[in-house]
């Protein structure tokens, strides 16, 4: 197939693209420079007319100001006022107009902002309100401010024209200066009022017209009105600002765009002007005529246009002449490259040239003899292959028979499972349903599979674990743990578990349902059991016990081998009745048959009475006990026998644990809403191994005196201390030693705090 485009068309159109795409981007970035130059000087050109605009907008209002404040201090001007002489106020405002030609209105007012006088003689006692004034008044302060003043409040404060038929009809915007004036003792006496209406001024001063020039246009507009223009021609075409403009300058931002005045485009930046209160009143704008800098960017334009016209015909010259030399060896590259692509690997070309397009043929005679020894190699490597693929066919075959295999030998563990085990996918639909578990819901599998979890425990009666399926999902596996039922007369014990994909994401929940009733029952059997036998093991042992004390108190008679067994009996009878005792007690906190009697308590007393009742314990074993424990601690809520009960039992492990001739420490501070007691021994740590068996039943641990208890006492402080509800724990000791702390709630949230 012959291309569309030969090899020198091509280029030349590369070459040609080219350039464009080059010019195009020097002319954008040339004009985009230009652009950007001619900007900044308009932006330049604009902030310096408007600066200069400003200050001749305000400089009239400063000297009224400063001239208004050196005749304030003078005691004529406070003499006259405190008398309310009109006549000579009036002479002095007309003495002050002659010096400030340009005012509008002039006018004293005292302190109850009523005219004293008025430029023209009239007004005396008419009441001014101007809120620019209660500024000056209130603050005591000299107030410069541009006012939008209604033509019935100019008319009272003497201005001229704005009485009579156009009273009410329109207003005006005023710049403004109030002047307080002050008696000797710093009493506010009246203040002064001057204005100068910038409505009766279409026409601004020469003086900015002149310095500005022709090609700046300075205006004034009253709200979005213009009243006032370098250029008188200009009012004719007034209109009012657009929306958008009027809406920026109320925010007080100034506004930038292009406008056209009289037919000629201009740059233009408006200043927002507000009154004393913030309030928008007017706008000053300055516009900047753009013709200069257009003609400019006109002429720079052309000559880029034809200095880029110019290159563009002398390099696609250059590029015909460079694409003849080209051609000949491109075309005989070609041909050689579609006959390789019919097969013929044999293929070479002529590589006599010694230029690049030269060593370009002798590659590709080199790219074709590699295609040669490739092919041949390819050849023998896909009989080799397809060997492989038969084998990797076999050993897919085996695979498979063997995940079956696993497959088959997992649902059989599953079916034989007597615990019912559920298991759904990410989206809580069921996907596993064991016969076991179809016995426990009463529901058979078709109506199960790929069914939501809530609808199935819903059908099942297991309400009670959509809501702790639906915490275990909402937090992606972190809530997994136990649940208790009790449904149709059985105990169910359910374990909650997620599943997790290999990134971590929740991939699915799986439940492990088991009946305990007959384990609970069995339990239930054996407590009852054991009660029964200690009640009935209690009494001969308490006799025995009574017999045996009597034997050895009254028993004179007794040979020292008699009275040593007989002291073994009853040791080994004191023994069996305290073990008896626990177990007694045990039964009855678990069956709920243990009565406690809460009321107000000390810790302190609970505290001595324990330590008086093992005291001879811990003298026969030469061991100190310390009660380090305040007396301002607050009481506590609990059964002091019980409690006292525990601190025992406590203080008993710890001096059977001690060595001879240590100490054990008992201590208590107030965390929160809870009193912390503590009982610290000297005795070896005991091992991590041991230490999950401390709070079970029937688990002993080997004292330093050789004995060892019936297993049941820290059983029993657990049992108590959990109905008091607080906690009993373990901790090992800073020093080498062991330390046992329970808690108890305190009586009120603030006593005992010192």
């Amino acid at each position: 197939m012959q291309p569309r485009f030969g090899i020198r068309s091509k280029l030349l159109l590369s070459i040609l693209a080219i350039l464009l795409v080059s010019y195009s981007l020097l002319l954008y970035s040339t004009q985009k420079t230009l652009n950007s130059s001619l900007r900044t000087e308009i932006d330049r050109d604009l902030d310096a007319n408007l600066k200069f605009a400003r200050s001749q907008f305000f400089d009239g209002a400063e000297i009224v100001k400063f001239s208004l404040k050196q005749v304030a201090l003078s005691n004529a001007l406070r003499r006259q006022m405190l008398q309310r002489d009109g006549a000579k106020l009036t002479e002095r405002l007309r003495r002050w107009h002659a010096v400030l030609p340009s005012l509008e209105f002039l006018a004293v007012l005292d302190a109850d902002k009523r005219v004293l006088a008025r430029l023209d003689g009239a007004g005396a006692g008419t009441p001014l309100e101007l809120q620019v004034a209660d500024q000056a008044l209130a603050g005591k302060r000299v107030m410069l401010s541009t006012e939008l003043l209604p033509s019935q409040l100019l008319c009272a404060c003497g201005a001229q024209g704005y009485c009579g038929e156009r009273q009410g009809k329109e207003d005006a915007l005023v710049i403004m200066v109030v002047m307080p004036v002050f008696d000797q003792e710093g009493g506010v006496l009246g203040c002064i009022v001057a204005g100068d209406v910038l409505n009766r001024r279409p026409g601004l001063p020469a003086k900015l017209k002149e310095v500005v020039g022709s090609d700046v246009e300075v205006t004034i507009s009253q709200r979005g009105q213009m009243i006032a223009s370098s250029s008188a021609g200009s009012l004719a075409d007034a209109s009012l600002l657009p929306r958008k403009v009027l809406d920026s300058l109320e925010r007080g931002e100034v506004y930038r765009g292009e406008a056209k005045v009289g037919g000629r485009g201009f740059e233009t930046a408006i200043d927002p002007i507000f009154n004393g209160r913030g309030e928008f009143v007017g706008a000053l704008s300055v516009a900047v005529s753009t013709e200069r800098f257009r003609k400019i960017r006109r002429e720079n334009w052309d000559n880029l246009l034809a200095s880029a016209l110019v290159g563009v015909l002398c390099s696609f010259a250059l590029a015909f002449v460079a694409s003849r030399q080209l051609t000949g060896p491109l075309r005989q590259l070609a041909a050689g490259a579609r006959k390789i692509e019919q097969g013929d690997l044999y293929q070479r070309v002529e590589d006599g040239h010694s230029d690049e397009v030269g060593a370009l043929a002798a590659s590709f005679n080199k790219m074709a003899r590699a295609l040669e020894e490739r092919d041949s190699v390819i050849t023998r490597k896909t009989l080799d292959l397809e060997e492989l693929n038969g084998q990797l066919e076999q050993m897919v075959e085996q695979r498979t028979r063997d995940l079956s295999m696993e497959m088959g030998r997992l649902e059989a563990v599953l079916t034989s499972m007597a615990e019912g085990v559920v298991v759904t996918d990410r989206d809580n639909r069921v996907v596993l349903f064991n016969p076991a578990a179809q016995r426990m819901f009463e529901l058979v599998p078709h109506r199960v599979i790929d069914q939501p979890i809530e609808r199935i425990c819903e059908l099942g009666g297991f309400e009670a674990l959509s809501a702790r399926i639906g915490e275990l999902t909402a937090s992606g596996g972190s809530a997994a743990g136990k649940e208790a039922l009790d449904l149709k007369g059985k105990r169910l014990q359910v374990n909650l578990a997620a599943l997790a994909e290999e990134s971590g994401s929740f991939a699915g929940i799986v439940l492990s349902i088991r009946d305990v009733t007959a384990e609970e029952q069995v339990d239930r059997m054996k407590t009852e059991f054991i009660s029964t036998v200690s009640h009935e093991l209690k009494t001969p042992l308490t006799s025995m016990k009574g017999s045996l004390q009597l034997l050895l108190n009254r028993g004179k008679w007794l040979t020292d081998t008699e009275r040593q067994l007989l002291t073994v009996c009853y040791r080994n009878t004191q023994r069996l009745i305290r073990l008896i005792t626990e177990i007694l007690d045990i039964s009855r906190i678990e069956s709920g048959g243990m009565a406690f009697k809460f009321k107000p308590t000390c810790i302190g007393e609970i505290t001595v009475y324990a330590v008086e009742e093992i005291n001879s314990y811990a003298i026969g074993r030469g061991i100190t006990i310390i009660n380090s424990i305040p007396q301002q601690l607050p009481q506590v809520y609990g059964d002091s026998d019980r409690l006292i009960q525990v601190m025992t039992n406590l203080l008993s492990n710890a001096i059977k644990f001690s060595p001879e001739g240590k100490v054990v420490m008992v201590n208590a501070k107030q965390e929160g809403n809870y009193l912390v007691v503590s009982v610290s021994d000297r005795g070896n740590v005991i091992q991590w191994s041991d230490r999950d068996k401390l709070f079970k039943k029937f688990q002993q641990l080997q004292g330093s005196d050789g004995q060892s208890g019936s297993g049941l006492g820290l059983a029993i402080c657990k049992e108590i201390v959990e109905r008091h509800h607080g906690q009993i724990f373990y901790t090992a000791a800073k020093e080498p030693g062991n330390t046992f702390c329970f808690t108890v709630p305190v009586i009120g949230e603030g006593d005992g705090k010192g």
